[in-house]
């Protein structure tokens, strides 16, 4: 897979955002799964010039509402009227996407609850828009179905696969802390999805903390136990994130944006079985896994709440105790300020 990452056109001639560019980077742990990520920054660079008036870019995964508002088509349909266009991006994980935007390559992104601490602490200018409601059991730590690891309190001096900076980064956090462990007492072993799954199955790791689809997926073709879900941990809230520029500016967008995805939600909760068949061919896997999923996950676009941003700066917190971030920062300060 291609290691090219995009930075900023003024990236020289700007040391602290070529800073928090190259810190967004080795947050990433996973340069070299970023191929999809990669071709869309460089897809997306003729269009900067005229991105805020002409073109919405929007940063998505594999997986999630976004997919679904894509193939559907009901935001070009909505925008198409105001000249405006949609620009699809796809990037393998948060982190990743969360450099894009920091580089300047999209507009607004999807990202889980830990990505936006990463790149906050890195100095990235963004804002959050909204979220969708937790959905813990979308997440969680297994191990091969004959491990001799049967709890979190098992998983001593072992090693575990994540990729770093994602939500499934604070959900291994807290369930060792719950079982009297700390970080320190585990290899973790920072990997993307796609090389952590490999891992997995080789051998090479103990344990793999991973999200839905790839949870669901796994779940369905291997033989794997959980030894802890987030459920009781952690909340796995989705998040809207904007550059903070593209918020101020472009309001109205954003607000086309968070109606459409409610739209989408509502028919994707009322529709599993046709959410399923519509995704399937778009990310790559079956049918019953992607129901799996989708009935793990959550619906529902819910504004930005102070007791949101508490919980957010809760991870930041304990991140930046555990060194994991550099410093302890006011999550507040990246509050939309709706217009």
């Amino acid at each position: 897979m291609s290691n090219h990452r995009a930075a900023p056109d003024n990236a020289q001639a700007n040391p602290s955002r070529r800073r928090a560019v190259l810190v967004l980077a080795a947050l990433g742990a996973a340069a070299a799964n970023v191929s999809l990520g990669g071709a869309a920054l460089l897809a997306s660079q003729s269009a900067r010039a005229d991105s805020s008036a002409k073109t919405f870019r929007i940063g998505y995964q594999k997986y999630g509402n976004f997919v679904v508002l894509k193939a559907r088509g009901t935001l070009e349909k909505r925008l198409s009227a105001q000249g405006i266009t949609v620009q699809w991006l796809e990037f393998p994980a948060g982190p990743q996407l969360l450099e894009g935007l920091n580089a300047g390559a999209v507009d607004v992104g999807t990202v889980g609850e830990t990505p936006p601490i990463f790149a906050q602490a890195a100095g990235v200018d963004f804002v959050y828009v909204g979220n969708e409601p937790p959905a813990p059991h979308a997440e969680a730590i297994i191990v091969p179905h004959d491990s001799p690891i049967h709890s979190v309190a098992d998983l001593r001096g072992k090693k575990v696969a994540l990729n770093k900076g994602s939500n499934v980064h604070y959900l291994l956090v807290e369930a060792l802390k719950k079982a009297g462990l700390s970080y320190a007492d585990i290899q973790p072993v920072y990997l993307a999805p796609a090389d952590a799954r490999a891992a997995f199955s080789q051998g090479s790791v103990d344990a793999w903390a991973i999200w839905d689809p790839y949870l669901a997926a796994i779940e369905r073709q291997s033989s794997v136990r959980t030894i802890a879900t987030g459920d009781g941990l952690v909340r796995n809230t989705q998040y809207y994130l904007a550059t903070r520029k593209f918020a101020t500016t472009q309001p109205q967008l954003l607000h086309a944006l968070l109606e459409e995805l409610d739209s989408v939600d509502k028919w994707s909760r009322d529709n599993v079985p046709e959410a399923a068949k519509l995704l399937s061919p778009l990310v790559g896997l079956d049918e019953p896994t992607l129901e799996l999923a989708l009935r793990r996950t959550s619906y529902g676009i819910q504004p930005i709440t102070n007791g949101t941003l508490q919980y957010q700066q809760q991870i930041a917190d304990t991140f930046a105790d555990l060194k994991l971030i550099p410093k302890k920062f006011a999550v507040s300060d990246a509050r939309w300020n709706v217009t």
